[in-house]
C-alpha cells in the first residue's frame, strides 16, 4: 500500500462517509477521491512526473488535502510550507526543493510573484479561492477527468518534503517516504483504538509533520472524519466539538492550555470528546490536571520531530500515564538514550535520544552531509536529551542543540541572530528562549547597537518581519552595552 492506495481504499470501503469537514461544508470519500483524481490529470497534462516537486503553501483546508493527495497519487513529491514564510524564506525554500508547481491561496501569491523571476524552474502557479473571480483550484478539480491511472509506489520512495529548521541549525527538507507516513498512519490508528466512526478536530497546521500524520492521515486511513480549522480560536473549537462530534484532538499545548482556561467550557457539549494528545512542546504538568477536571478524557503526551514522521514516543491509550513523561517508544520503533561515543547509557541516566525504525526520513534532500550529521548507523540523533526510567518511559530534560521551541515550532537562534546582525544598526545579538505559559517559550533578543546609534526597537522589528516568518520573530528585544561569548 503507498499514500495513494491508502486513499482509494477509503473510498471503495467508505465512500459515502465523510471524509472532511470545513467551514459548515461536507465532503465524502468518493468526493474526495475525484477531486484528488482530476488535480492529478492536471499534473500529469501541465508534464509533472514522478519524482517532481509540487509546493504546497496553504492553511487547512480541503484545498490541502486535495493537493497533497493529487501529488502523492502520482509519485509526485508534496512539499508542504509554512504560511507564515515571508517572501526571503519562499525564494529559498522553492529554489531548493525544485518545485514545478506552486499552490496558495490567492491572498498569499504576492509572495510568489515579487519572486517569480528568480525561480530558475518558473513553477506553475494555482491559485485558491480567489475572491470575486473563478478560482484556477476548484475550475481544474470540477472539470476535470475523475478517473486516473496511477502507478504502484515503492515504499521507499519519497511522498513528503517538510522543511524543519533541521538539526543542524539550518532550513532543510526532510524526506519522508510513503512507508515513514503509512507507519505512522498505522500507529495513530492503532494507538488512538480508533474507528470510522471518529471525528478529528485538525486546528494545527498540515502542513506540519505532527498536523498532517496524527490529524489527517490517521483519519483517512480508517475512513473516520476530519474537521479542518484554519485558525486557533477556543470559542470556534468547542463549538466545532459539540457541532461536528469531535472525537479527538491532537494539538500543541497552547491549544489545550486555552481549552481548560476558558471559561465558556459550561455553554458546550463536549461529551463526543474520547481522547486527546498533545505534543510539539513541553505540557505545563499542573495544566493537565485541570484540562481533565473541564473534560471528559484523560490528556495524553507524545514526543516527535519531523524526521521522524514524527512520531518517536507516546502515552496509549487505555494504558499507564505518567505525567511529565513523554511516554513510551511508539510499537516500530527504538529508542535509547546515549553518551556522547552512542553508547546506551543505564536507566535513569540523561543522555541524547536517538530513534530507529520505520518513521526515521530517508535524509534532508540535497544535504548528505547535514543527513550525515543526524542519521549514523540507521539511527537518527534528536539533539535532545533524556532518560528512561525502569518501566521504559521516556523523560525529557533539555537539549543539546541551541533551539528554541514556540507554539510547536523550532526557532534556531542563530538563523534570528544573522537576520538582526544584517542591520546596520546592529553590532552583535543574541538570541534565547523566554519561558511562557501559552507558547512554552518565545523569541527574546539581546542587542548591541553600534556606538551613538540611535535606531529604535520599532525599525530592527520591521526589519526582522522582511526575513523571517513571524512564528521566529523576537516578542521581546532588548537592546545591552555588551553580550558575553
Amino acid at each position: 500500500m503507498d499514500l495513494g492506495s491508502m486513499l482509494e481504499t477509503g473510498r471503495r470501503e467508505f465512500g459515502s462517509n465523510i471524509a472532511i469537514i470545513y467551514e459548515g461544508k461536507h465532503y465524502t470519500y468518493e468526493e474526495l477521491d475525484n477531486a484528488v483524481n482530476a488535480l492529478a490529470n492536471h499534473f500529469l497534462a501541465s508534464g509533472i512526473k514522478k519524482g517532481d516537486k509540487v509546493g504546497l503553501m496553504l492553511p487547512n483546508c480541503p484545498e490541502f488535502v486535495i493537493a497533497y493527495f493529487a501529488a502523492v497519487k502520482i509519485g509526485a513529491v508534496a512539499v508542504t510550507l509554512n504560511i507564515m514564510s515571508t517572501s526571503h524564506e519562499l525564494l529559498h525554500l522553492l529554489n531548493d526543493c525544485d518545485a514545478k508547481c506552486f499552490i496558495t491561496e490567492e491572498i498569499l501569491t504576492g509572495k510568489f510573484e515579487t519572486i517569480r523571476d528568480r525561480l530558475p524552474l518558473h513553477p506553475e502557479l494555482i491559485p485558491t479561492k480567489g475572491p470575486e473571480k473563478e478560482c484556477l483550484f476548484w475550475s481544474i478539480v470540477e472539470r476535470g477527468d475523475h478517473t486516473l491511472e496511477r502507478q504502484e509506489m515503492a515504499p521507499d520512495d519519497p511522498a513528503v518534503i517538510i522543511y524543519t529548521a533541521g538539526l543542524t541549525g539550518k532550513p532543510l527538507g526532510a524526506v519522508l517516504t510513503h512507508q515513514n507516513l503509512l507507519s505512522q498512519s498505522t500507529l495513530v490508528r492503532d494507538l488512538y483504538q480508533s474507528t470510522e466512526k471518529d471525528r478529528s478536530l485538525a486546528v494545527i497546521p498540515l502542513f506540519h509533520s505532527f498536523g498532517a500524520a496524527v490529524n489527517m492521515l490517521a483519519a483517512l486511513r480508517i475512513g473516520a472524519g476530519i474537521v479542518l480549522m484554519d485558525r486557533f480560536s477556543v470559542e470556534a473549537i468547542l463549538k466545532s466539538i459539540e457541532q461536528d462530534k469531535v472525537t479527538y484532538i491532537a494539538a500543541v499545548p497552547r491549544l489545550f492550555l486555552g481549552l481548560a482556561m476558558s471559561p465558556d467550557i459550561g455553554d458546550y457539549d463536549v461529551s463526543s470528546l474520547s481522547f486527546c494528545i498533545t505534543g510539539g512542546a513541553a505540557m505545563p504538568p499542573e495544566y493537565i490536571s485541570v484540562f481533565e477536571q473541564k473534560f471528559p478524557v484523560i490528556l495524553r503526551e507524545g514526543y516527535g520531530l519531523t524526521e521522524a514522521s514524527p512520531v518517536c514516543a507516546c502515552h496509549r491509550r487505555g494504558e499507564t500515564h505518567k505525567p511529565g513523561s513523554i511516554g513510551v517508544p511508539i510499537p516500530g520503533a527504538e529508542v535509547k538514550i546515549t553518551d556522547d561515543h552512542g553508547n546506551e547509557v543505564p536507566r535513569n541516566t540523561v543522555g541524547e535520544v536517538i530513534v530507529r525504525g520505520d518513521n526515521v526520513m530517508k535524509g534532508y534532500y540535497k544535504d548528505e552531509a547535514s543527513t550525515a550529521q543526524v542519521l549514523r548507523n540507521g539511527w537518527l540523533h534528536t539533539g535532545d536529551l533524556g532518560k528512561m526510567d525502569e518501566d521504559g518511559f521516556i523523560f525529557l530534560t533539555g537539549r543539546k542543540k541551541r533551539m528554541v521551541i514556540t507554539s510547536g515550532y523550532n526557532v534556531y537562534p542563530r538563523e534570528v541572530e544573522k537576520v538582526l546582525e544584517l542591520h546596520p544598526a546592529v553590532l552583535k545579538a543574541k538570541v534565547i528562549g523566554k519561558q511562557d505559559l501559552m507558547r512554552g517559550e518565545v523569541v527574546k533578543a539581546l542587542v548591541v547597537k553600534n556606538a551613538g546609534d540611535a535606531t529604535d526597537e520599532k525599525t530592527i522589528m520591521k526589519h526582522c518581519r522582511s526575513y523571517l516568518a513571524s512564528y521566529k520573530l523576537p516578542r521581546e528585544l532588548e537592546f545591552v552595552e555588551e553580550i558575553a561569548d
